[in-house]
């Protein structure tokens, strides 16, 4: 039986170090009709001569510089140059388990078109992984082992940019990588998203996320918090916003502020309620803040919670749930 050709999109700067590592995950894989369009873009270490050398022995692996700067520009010039029916994403600091495109493959194959395969992923470091990337991972790959990635899309990026295979076609329909909008991959997510592509579900961990402190997500302005609310914002305007609601803004942190500054310029009425004493009452950008209690009082509201404290999501929850609101339609949480 014939096997469906996966192209294997990869960006590089500067990775040398780790390049070896990631192409012999590839080149292990149990699932063999793949090829390999690996984009150098711009690196000033050996990494280039180092791909070109896995690339003489074996003719799956297509290297290429990249004409344009940074990490969308190269991922263009991958898929250009792609033949795959199926598409999926590699960092070049990362590993694959050996059964990842297998895995990956055969679930795009049984669940067909308009279905996104994501599988579960385990972050590894030599100086050990951080608390916050440890509850990053875990809150990722319980929505993952349900395939319900997208009830938590507003907070945090639920479909990791090297952990996903999709339909050729579906991947063009959502116009990927157009324009250039950072970070790359929480908007090609939202792009998944707004297209209705399902996830499906996954109890297999089988990408290991390598984590250190030069990382691009770790260190580039394209991954800075007030990019991830710019776009989260934008996209919840292209997508879940309803004219007939009223966002309610919850929290007056920086996120929330962010937010409220968005919603000004672009002219969109909202209320805004916090718990801080010392902030309710007064104004800010000309809006006045108000308890939680006003919202009893707001016409069919949507409420939009900023608020980072873990214990009072938990108790905003309890109260919106009490309310008989219900996710996205009447709250979104966007931390």
């Amino acid at each position: 039986m014939q096997t469906p050709l996966i192209s294997i999109l990869t960006p590089f700067k500067n990775t040398e170090v780790y390049l070896s590592e990631c192409l012999n995950s590839i080149l292990n894989q149990t699932y063999t009709n793949w090829e390999l369009l690996i984009i150098d873009d711009h690196s000033t270490d050996n990494s280039f001569q180092l791909v070109k050398e896995f690339a003489s022995k074996d003719t799956r692996i297509k290297l290429f510089k990249n004409n344009g700067k940074g990490i969308i520009s190269a991922l263009k010039l991958a898929f250009k140059n792609s033949s795959g029916e199926f598409i999926t994403r590699m960092d070049s600091d990362d590993i694959m388990m050996p059964n990842k495109l297998e895995i990956l493959a055969n679930n795009l194959t049984q669940y067909g078109k308009k279905h996104v395969a994501v599988g579960l992923v385990e972050y590894f470091s030599k100086y050990g992984v951080g608390e916050g990337y440890k509850s990053y991972e875990t809150w990722l790959n319980n929505l993952t082992k349900t395939g319900s990635n997208y009830d938590e899309i507003y907070k945090e990026c639920v479909i990791p940019s090297p952990c996903w295979m999709i339909h050729r076609e579906d991947l063009i329909a959502c116009d990927a990588f157009n324009p250039n909008i950072y970070p790359e991959d929480y908007n090609l997510t939202f792009r998944f998203y707004k297209h209705q592509f399902k996830c499906i579900p996954c109890n297999t961990i089988i990408h290991k996320w390598r984590d250190y402190s030069t990382r691009t997500s770790r260190t580039h302005i394209h991954y800075a918090q007030n990019h991830f609310t710019t776009l989260k914002v934008h996209h919840y305007l292209d997508i879940d916003y309803n004219k007939t609601k009223i966002p309610v803004i919850w929290g007056a942190g920086t996120k929330g502020k962010l937010m409220a500054k968005l919603f000004l310029e672009q002219n969109i009425p909202f209320e805004w309620i916090c718990d801080n004493p010392n902030k309710i009452g007064k104004d800010i950008y000309g809006k006045k803040l108000l308890n939680f209690n006003a919202l009893k009082n707001i016409t069919n509201p949507q409420s939009l919670v900023t608020v980072a404290n873990k214990e009072a999501q938990k108790d905003i929850k309890k109260y919106l749930t009490s309310l008989n609101l219900k996710p996205i339609k009447d709250y979104i949480f966007f931390c």
